[in-house]
């Protein structure tokens, strides 16, 4: 039987349909994303009036009501943008399409667009992705598991003077612990943390107390006890014994694992979070066709606000 993604149905959006579409039809994508309810006839975002002038020389809109002029980004993560919306909708599709993610060199040599932009709009991508995961509660059968990422420490060049790297006293200090909580046949959360320890916490903040949480048999998992059934497996032993198992945590891992070694090749401290909730979204929605993923980020990014982290990146003062 043959694989999903080397199917036909998976391929259902290309970067040539979105060339050839042109930027009206582009356009016209993003105003039926932003305005569902109204078959993408404006709506001000200021009073919600319906009816408004239509300012074409500009693609904006004047507000009949209260004379407020927005345009179809207005108030969304893609506010002040300068690339066009054929742009915009290509940048999505290459984003999508990486099975591991694309780097934002990569996006920018594709677009023909300096590397601080395509790095600003791929983390603005990321933010409007995690919309899906706030405040989403996890039922069944959880899978929980963590793992280490960053701070790598370069060995010695002659064996003599070499250390034991896994030593608290020999790392940098930068290194975090991602904990992945992932539904079997569902969704998946995603923490970041100074050690895998923090994973109590968030499994009782995101999993219902109904659900058989699988574990492996690190001490701090123990608390887990107390409100759940637990299962748990010693990966020193064997990886599933027919009871319990984290091979779905594991395939998370070996996708963020995969991700910051041979896509990104360093993920800075600070945005780990943001990676981890990408790889987490790609593997909840890996089944789908990547044009339903390019329309579910597009309509995320329409429904997200302006983003606080990411206007006005390069323009701070340092």
């Amino acid at each position: 039987m043959q694989h999903f993604l080397l199917s036909a149905g998976a391929r259902t959006l290309s970067l040539k349909a979105v060339f050839k579409m042109g930027e009206d039809a582009a356009y016209d994508a993003f105003r039926m994303m932003r305005w569902p309810e109204t078959d993408g006839e404006a709506v001000c975002p200021s009073c919600g009036c319906t009816e408004s002038y239509s300012i074409t020389s500009r693609r904006r809109f004047k507000c009949v009501g209260c004379h407020h002029q927005y345009s179809v980004t207005s108030g969304t993560i893609f506010a002040s943008r300068k690339l066009s919306f054929t742009d915009l909708l290509a940048a999505i599709v290459i984003f999508v399409n990486g099975a591991k993610g694309v780097s934002a060199l990569q996006v920018s040599r594709d677009l023909d667009v300096q590397y601080k932009t395509a790095f600003v709009l791929s983390h603005k991508l990321r933010e409007a992705m995690a919309l899906e995961a706030k405040g989403r509660m996890l039922d069944g059968v959880v899978e929980v598991d963590g793992a280490y990422f960053g701070g790598y420490v370069k060995p010695a060049n002659y064996k003599e003077a070499r250390v034991d790297r896994r030593l608290v006293a020999h790392q940098t200090g930068k290194r975090q612990s991602v904990v992945v909580v992932r539904e079997r046949g569902g969704d998946t959360n995603t923490f970041v943390g100074k050690s895998e320890a923090i994973g109590v916490a968030a499994v009782r903040n995101c999993v219902d107390a109904d659900a058989v949480i699988h574990a492996d048999e690190a001490s701090h998992w123990d608390a887990l006890h107390g409100r759940n059934v637990a299962k748990r497996i010693n990966h020193s032993v064997c990886y599933s014994d027919g009871s319990a198992c984290t091979n779905q945590a594991e395939s998370f891992f070996s996708r963020l694992r995969r991700a910051e070694i041979g896509v990104h090749h360093h993920i800075a401290g600070p945005y780990l979070n943001a990676y981890a909730g990408e790889m987490a979204w790609r593997e909840d929605n890996r089944r789908e066709a990547n044009g339903t993923q390019a329309g579910m980020v597009v309509r995320s990014a329409m429904v997200s606000p302006v983003s606080r982290q990411w206007k006005g990146y390069w323009q701070r003062a340092a």
